[in-house]
Protein backbone atom coordinates (compact mmCIF):
# COMPACT_ATOMS: atom_id res chain seq x y z
CA UNK A 1 0.00 0.00 0.00
CA UNK A 2 1.55 3.52 -0.82
CA UNK A 3 2.15 6.18 1.31
CA UNK A 4 -0.77 8.38 -0.47
CA UNK A 5 -2.80 5.18 -0.37
CA UNK A 6 -2.88 4.91 3.65
CA UNK A 7 -3.24 8.69 4.36
CA UNK A 8 -6.20 8.49 2.06
CA UNK A 9 -7.44 5.41 4.24
CA UNK A 10 -6.67 7.19 7.69
CA UNK A 11 -8.68 10.34 6.29
CA UNK A 12 -11.03 8.17 4.99
CA UNK A 13 -11.93 6.21 8.21
CA UNK A 14 -12.07 9.08 10.28
CA UNK A 15 -14.59 10.81 8.08
CA UNK A 16 -16.74 7.65 8.34
CA UNK A 17 -16.46 7.35 12.18
CA UNK A 18 -17.57 11.42 12.31
CA UNK A 19 -20.22 10.47 10.02
CA UNK A 20 -22.02 7.49 11.82
CA UNK A 21 -21.42 8.79 15.11
CA UNK A 22 -23.06 12.35 14.29
CA UNK A 23 -25.72 10.90 12.56
CA UNK A 24 -26.34 8.34 15.39
CA UNK A 25 -26.26 10.88 17.99
CA UNK A 26 -28.74 13.35 15.96
CA UNK A 27 -30.99 9.97 16.02
CA UNK A 28 -30.30 9.28 19.79
CA UNK A 29 -31.61 13.16 20.25
CA UNK A 30 -34.53 12.65 18.78
CA UNK A 31 -35.79 9.38 19.59
CA UNK A 32 -33.93 8.33 23.12
CA UNK A 33 -34.69 10.98 25.31
CA UNK A 34 -36.65 8.36 27.06
CA UNK A 35 -35.03 4.78 27.50
CA UNK A 36 -35.15 2.55 24.21
CA UNK A 37 -34.81 -1.16 24.86
CA UNK A 38 -32.35 -2.65 22.39
CA UNK A 39 -32.00 -6.39 23.45
CA UNK A 40 -30.64 -7.71 27.10
CA UNK A 41 -29.27 -4.79 29.02
CA UNK A 42 -28.75 -3.06 26.11
CA UNK A 43 -30.54 0.42 25.66
CA UNK A 44 -30.65 3.84 24.31
CA UNK A 45 -30.69 6.61 26.72
CA UNK A 46 -28.91 10.01 25.63
CA UNK A 47 -27.22 11.42 28.65
CA UNK A 48 -24.91 14.67 28.46
CA UNK A 49 -21.42 13.89 29.63
CA UNK A 50 -19.29 17.31 30.36
CA UNK A 51 -16.25 15.35 31.21
CA UNK A 52 -13.89 12.65 29.77
CA UNK A 53 -14.60 9.01 29.42
CA UNK A 54 -17.16 7.53 31.90
CA UNK A 55 -17.64 10.63 33.27
CA UNK A 56 -14.68 11.83 34.56
CA UNK A 57 -13.62 15.59 35.02
CA UNK A 58 -16.68 16.75 35.11
CA UNK A 59 -17.52 20.33 33.83
CA UNK A 60 -14.39 20.61 32.94
CA UNK A 61 -15.20 21.34 29.26
CA UNK A 62 -12.79 23.56 28.48
CA UNK A 63 -10.00 21.77 29.97
CA UNK A 64 -10.93 19.06 27.84
CA UNK A 65 -11.65 20.74 24.69
CA UNK A 66 -7.79 22.28 24.82
CA UNK A 67 -6.56 19.05 25.73
CA UNK A 68 -8.42 17.12 22.67
CA UNK A 69 -7.58 19.46 20.29
CA UNK A 70 -3.72 19.04 21.25
CA UNK A 71 -4.60 15.46 20.82
CA UNK A 72 -6.14 15.56 17.22
CA UNK A 73 -2.73 17.55 16.58
CA UNK A 74 -0.46 15.10 17.88
CA UNK A 75 -2.96 12.13 16.08
CA UNK A 76 -2.22 14.16 13.15
CA UNK A 77 1.42 14.48 13.42
CA UNK A 78 1.81 10.95 14.34
CA UNK A 79 -0.95 9.76 11.15
CA UNK A 80 1.45 11.99 8.50
CA UNK A 81 4.44 9.96 10.17
CA UNK A 82 2.78 6.69 10.55
CA UNK A 83 1.82 6.60 6.73
CA UNK A 84 4.97 6.87 5.56
CA UNK A 85 5.37 2.76 7.43
CA UNK A 86 1.84 2.19 8.25
CA UNK A 87 0.64 -1.24 7.83
CA UNK A 88 -3.23 -1.82 7.24
CA UNK A 89 -4.30 -2.57 11.03
CA UNK A 90 -1.96 1.04 11.81
CA UNK A 91 -3.73 2.81 8.96
CA UNK A 92 -7.33 1.64 10.71
CA UNK A 93 -6.28 2.54 14.05
CA UNK A 94 -5.11 5.56 13.27
CA UNK A 95 -8.40 6.26 11.46
CA UNK A 96 -10.45 5.09 14.62
CA UNK A 97 -8.98 7.25 16.91
CA UNK A 98 -8.90 10.89 15.14
CA UNK A 99 -12.59 10.04 13.78
CA UNK A 100 -13.54 9.47 16.92
CA UNK A 101 -11.61 12.13 18.60
CA UNK A 102 -13.04 14.75 16.40
CA UNK A 103 -16.55 13.57 16.64
CA UNK A 104 -16.68 13.95 20.57
CA UNK A 105 -14.94 17.27 19.75
CA UNK A 106 -17.05 18.15 16.95
CA UNK A 107 -20.06 17.86 20.22
CA UNK A 108 -18.39 20.22 22.49
CA UNK A 109 -18.05 22.59 19.89
CA UNK A 110 -20.83 22.64 17.89
CA UNK A 111 -23.16 21.29 19.57
CA UNK A 112 -25.21 23.30 22.26
CA UNK A 113 -25.15 20.91 25.24
CA UNK A 114 -23.02 23.52 27.04
CA UNK A 115 -19.61 21.71 26.01
CA UNK A 116 -21.22 18.25 26.84
CA UNK A 117 -20.69 14.83 24.79
CA UNK A 118 -24.32 13.09 23.72
CA UNK A 119 -23.42 9.73 25.04
CA UNK A 120 -26.41 7.30 24.65
CA UNK A 121 -25.44 3.43 24.61
CA UNK A 122 -26.50 2.12 28.15
CA UNK A 123 -25.87 -1.27 28.84
CA UNK A 124 -26.78 -0.15 32.46
CA UNK A 125 -23.53 -2.15 33.75
CA UNK A 126 -21.05 -0.27 31.91
CA UNK A 127 -20.73 3.83 31.52
CA UNK A 128 -22.90 5.14 28.53
CA UNK A 129 -20.83 5.92 25.56
CA UNK A 130 -21.41 6.99 21.83
CA UNK A 131 -19.85 5.89 18.72
CA UNK A 132 -16.56 7.93 19.11
CA UNK A 133 -15.68 6.31 22.43
CA UNK A 134 -16.23 3.48 20.75
CA UNK A 135 -13.93 4.22 17.85
CA UNK A 136 -11.66 5.31 20.18
CA UNK A 137 -11.77 2.26 22.52
CA UNK A 138 -11.23 0.01 19.50
CA UNK A 139 -8.36 2.26 17.76
CA UNK A 140 -6.39 2.55 20.87
CA UNK A 141 -6.63 -1.16 21.43
CA UNK A 142 -5.58 -2.29 17.85
CA UNK A 143 -2.87 0.64 17.56
CA UNK A 144 -1.25 -1.24 20.90
CA UNK A 145 -1.57 -4.70 18.87
CA UNK A 146 0.06 -3.01 16.11
CA UNK A 147 3.02 -2.14 18.49
CA UNK A 148 2.95 -4.88 20.16
CA UNK A 149 3.67 -7.33 17.25
CA UNK A 150 5.98 -5.36 15.59
CA UNK A 151 7.95 -4.90 18.62
CA UNK A 152 11.18 -7.40 18.38
CA UNK A 153 11.38 -9.74 21.24
CA UNK A 154 14.49 -10.33 22.87
CA UNK A 155 14.84 -13.73 21.57
CA UNK A 156 14.51 -13.08 18.44
CA UNK A 157 17.66 -10.47 18.00
CA UNK A 158 19.94 -13.37 18.95
CA UNK A 159 18.60 -15.54 16.45
CA UNK A 160 18.42 -13.04 13.52
CA UNK A 161 22.06 -12.02 14.42
CA UNK A 162 23.27 -15.60 14.44
CA UNK A 163 21.89 -16.60 11.28
CA UNK A 164 23.11 -13.36 9.35
CA UNK A 165 26.45 -14.96 10.38
CA UNK A 166 27.38 -11.93 12.81
CA UNK A 167 27.95 -12.34 16.18
CA UNK A 168 25.87 -9.89 18.73
CA UNK A 169 28.82 -8.01 20.07
CA UNK A 170 30.87 -5.80 18.63
CA UNK A 171 33.69 -7.86 16.56
CA UNK A 172 37.63 -7.75 17.80
CA UNK A 173 40.63 -8.16 16.44
CA UNK A 174 42.76 -11.02 16.65
CA UNK A 175 45.38 -11.16 18.97
CA UNK A 176 48.34 -13.45 18.64
CA UNK A 177 48.60 -15.31 21.60
CA UNK A 178 52.36 -15.45 22.91
CA UNK A 179 54.39 -18.81 24.19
Amino acid sequence: MSIRHRRLSIVAIAALVIALDQAAKSWALGHARDPVHVIWTLRFFVQFNSGTAFGLGQDSSAIIVGGVIVLVVVLLGLGRQASRTATWPAAVAMGLLLGGALGNLADRLVRHQHGAVVDFIDFRWWPVFNLADAAITVGAALLALVFFRARPTASAAPASAASSGSSAGPERPATKMSE
